[in-house]
């Protein structure tokens, strides 16, 4: 029987540690503050009381596949959980400022389902299914494994790894408030950039919540024949209901909003894409992170030039809006979602080909 994972529960619902009171507070500052993700490791706990701790929970709930490491010092981890699937998560460094000096804020890029369901016709992601949502165990797990292994502390999060976070709300919510509390990784919401395709009930269900969560729109395109195209979740949940969501959002959290705009040739790099995303940004007070697109095989798309990614960025400039193009980083180790899980599953199936063909 496999044993349940610790940090699926908040800690007043650990049981077995609240003799002496101490101890809980014991364990979790073994997990949080010196990133020790093994229970027998814990040297001022007793050690039967190591073994007991070790017996009824799990702790650790990844194990690491591989890590692919980017000329811009980007990392990309590749894990497996228990059920034998895989997910990614992506270390991010700090970006050069406008001063010429380097932040010192680390992001880490988060998975919060296996495989995606929402078929967005250029992602990786999807293109092998949606198979689970993860637990908040497995979501946290991803940040604690990679401050254990860098040996350094993360301070910036972004859900726009594999899958679409908020249809995994409940689990999403669970594991932000492990990585809220003082208690746990103690990183502010404001800290927190949650994305979607555009899940509309979910955003206002989630602009009900009273944490200052930053609020990313996978839009990639300003109108819905375009959108229809690319993104399935557009039928359901057309522009203007998203917008209105968006709307809704940012008059509750008087925050600003981005969309996040893949730029995909001869698909969504008109200059009249650019003018309609423009309005769409003035109407709702977002800013616009434009990212060239980066290629997947076997899917066609390819990026624009680099002028024209430059004039899709002036016009929307043109127009008032706050608009950058995403600093490429991890262009070099497939760091799009899902390419990492994508080839280690391709592999594992041309190893299985590989056995049965030359099975007598």
């Amino acid at each position: 029987m496999l044993k349940p994972f610790l940090l699926d529960h908040l800690p007043d619902e650990w049981e077995g540690m609240d003799k002496p009171s101490y101890r809980k507070d014991q364990v979790l500052d073994w997990i949080f503050k010196k990133a020790t993700l093994s229970f027998l490791k814990m040297s001022n706990l007793p050690l039967s009381f190591r073994h007991t701790l070790e017996d009824k929970w799990e702790l650790n709930a990844l194990s690491l596949v591989k890590i692919q490491g980017s000329s811009d010092s980007t990392q990309k981890f590749l894990w497996r959980l228990r059920s034998g699937d895989y997910i990614e998560s992506v270390l991010i460094p700090a970006n050069i400022g406008q001063d010429g000096q380097r932040s010192k804020r680390l992001t880490v890029c988060l998975s919060t389902q296996v495989g995606c369901a929402y078929g967005c016709k250029f992602c990786a992601s999807g293109l092998e299914g949606w198979k689970r949502n993860l637990s908040p165990a497995e979501i946290v797990s991803q940040i604690l494994q990679i401050q254990a292994l860098t040996q350094t502390r993360v301070d910036n999060l972004v859900f726009m790894g594999m899958g679409e976070p908020l249809a995994n709300f409940d689990s999403l919510m669970r594991a932000l408030e492990i990585i809220h509390a003082p208690w746990g990784l103690n990183i502010g919401a404001r800290h927190v950039t949650i994305s979607t395709s555009g899940l509309v009930p979910q955003i206002l269900k989630l602009a009900d919540r009273p944490e200052q969560f930053a609020l990313a729109i996978s839009l990639h395109a300003a109108t819905d024949d375009i959108r229809n195209k690319i993104m399935p979740i557009n039928r359901k949940y057309p522009l203007s209901l998203l917008l209105e969501a968006c709307a809704s959002y940012q008059k509750k959290k008087n925050r600003l909003i981005t969309f996040e705009y893949i730029l995909i040739e001869d698909l969504n790099d008109s200059l009249e894409q650019a003018t309609l995303l423009a309005q769409h940004a003035k109407r709702i007070r977002a800013k616009i992170n434009l990212i060239p697109y980066n290629k997947v095989d076997p899917l066609p798309w390819r990026r624009p030039s680099p002028d024209r990614i430059q004039a899709f960025l002036h016009t929307l400039r043109q127009h008032g809006v706050s608009a950058t193009v995403r600093h490429e980083k991890g262009h070099d180790i497939d760091a799009a979602c899902g390419q990492l899980r994508l080839k280690q599953l391709q592999n594992h199936q041309q190893l299985l080909t590989s056995d049965v063909s030359t099975t007598p």
